[in-house]
């Protein structure tokens, strides 16, 4: 969906009511605005937030992997119990 709206004297934009309902937009929610080159970006927070803490999830479990992959052995174990 595309629509066009001004910007008014003070810098502010109305988010057309159909985007708003399609997106559930409500009162009182808080936006994200990201500019991305020339483009700006508005999505909501808890989405965003929501989305980092996925991205950081899979980070750390893809971590765990490798690091197990590399650090588990009788080595590493028999190091750490003369530490």
């Amino acid at each position: 969906m595309m629509k066009t709206i001004k910007v008014s004297e003070k810098g502010q934009i109305a988010l057309p009511q159909t985007m708003r309902e399609t997106l559930g937009i409500e009162q009182g929610d808080e936006l994200i605005v990201i500019q991305l080159d020339n483009k700006i970006l508005l999505e909501k927070s808890q989405k965003v937030e929501q989305s980092m803490k996925d991205d950081f999830r899979d980070i750390l479990k893809f971590s765990e992997m490798v690091l197990a992959k590399d650090w588990n052995s009788k080595e590493d174990e028999k190091a750490w119990k003369n530490l």
